[in-house]
């Protein structure tokens, strides 16, 4: 493995960062460190740059032990979420700093300056300040900046975190494709699971200081080993006598469930109308409706339980009060360790479905 933690434990006062924190990375992998505000995703990322000293465990980049090595000298390019360009440098400055910094010579400085540029998509902007580009332009500098070193090891704290939702998803596919490129080991910071699953190689999720899960992003959206990573990916709501739902029996020591809207199918209530796995539908209430561009995303009450589904733009227009039949067809029930994945016993195993 190319990044090694190992039990890692970092506090801040009374307060637990890092608590017997340990993963493993590939060289080449993009990680995402995924978790809500708190959790200990940025001082993960601190530590392997040096930035923090852990209180006890162990560091290993490529498989040498960097708990005492300097920030300098970890080989580490880090980009921050304020981008953190010199405001009274001009772009190629910026770009520059690192290799004046190692006492490059100026052809090669001028070489390298200009190849990122190329890299990042801004060639000709080299005389252009801070202030005088966008806030995706800034971040594209930032990244050239901390990659001019050529940098074994490349860290990302919130980097779309300042930026517009629709150029924010641009950017998302222009660092996928950019880490593809040049092929270096990146580990990016986020709380957007939208942005973890769709960038990253794998998913570091964190919670209150510890690692909930790591895999990559299809097993961990469809095998969450915690409650807490069932409750956090994905869009859920939690129900309690999930077993008063047809088609599915109580498990032993496991008294809540999650049910996501992929899960359900809704279909409005019509007394000639006949569907597939009628006998296991429920019927519900609709509580309300809210349009979400591509679909209707609808809150049904069943029997006092609440659950949410998506609803296609082209079927019959639902109402808050209307009826309908809700066939679940899967959930997750979880205990206080574990979660364990619950099919609809109208379904065969064959059948099993997931988005």
């Amino acid at each position: 493995m190319y990044i090694e933690l190992r039990h890692i434990h970092k506090s801040f006062g009374d307060f637990k960062a890092s608590d017997d924190v340990s993963f493993s990375i590939e060289k080449g992998k993009l990680i995402g460190l995924l978790g809500p505000s708190g959790s200990g995703k940025t001082t993960i990322l601190r530590m392997l740059a040096g930035l923090e000293h852990q209180d006890s465990g162990d560091i290993y980049i490529d498989g040498k032990l960097v708990n005492d090595l300097p920030s300098n000298e970890r080989g580490i390019g880090f980009v921050f979420q304020s981008y953190a360009l010199f405001p009274y440098l001009n772009v190629y400055q910026n770009i520059a700093y690192g290799l004046n910094i190692q006492k490059k010579d100026k052809a090669f400085i001028q070489n390298r300056v200009r190849e990122l540029l190329d890299l990042v998509g801004l060639p000709g902007l080299e005389k252009r300040y801070p202030d005088q580009l966008s806030g995706g332009q800034r971040q594209r500098i930032a990244l050239a900046r901390a990659l001019a070193p050529n940098p074994e090891l490349l860290l990302l704290d919130e980097p779309f975190a300042a930026i517009d939702a629709k150029v924010r998803k641009e950017l998302r596919t222009w660092l996928r494709q950019t880490i593809d490129k040049i092929g270096i080991t990146s580990i990016f910071v986020t709380h957007d699971q939208d942005e973890a699953i769709e960038v990253a190689d794998e998913i570091v999720i964190t919670n209150q200081g510890r690692v909930e899960q790591v895999g990559d992003p299809a097993q961990i959206y469809l095998h969450p080993k915690t409650p807490f990573v069932a409750q956090f990916i994905g869009q859920s709501d939690v129900i309690t006598h999930y077993s008063r739902l047809r088609g599915f029996e109580h498990v032993k020591g496991k008294h809540n469930a999650v049910i996501r809207p992929e899960f359900i199918e809704i279909h409005k209530f019509t007394d000639d109308g006949h569907h597939d796995f009628e006998s296991s539908m429920e019927d519900g209430t609709v509580t309300e409706v809210c349009f979400r561009g591509s679909s209707y995303e609808v809150r049904v009450d069943i029997g006092g339980m609440t659950v949410t589904g998506r609803y296609p733009l082209g079927g019959q227009a639902l109402r808050r009060g209307d009826q309908v039949k809700v066939f679940i067809r899967q959930l997750y029930t979880f205990d206080e360790t574990s979660t364990e994945i619950i099919t609809n016993k109208a379904l065969d195993q064959s059948d099993l479905y997931y988005i």
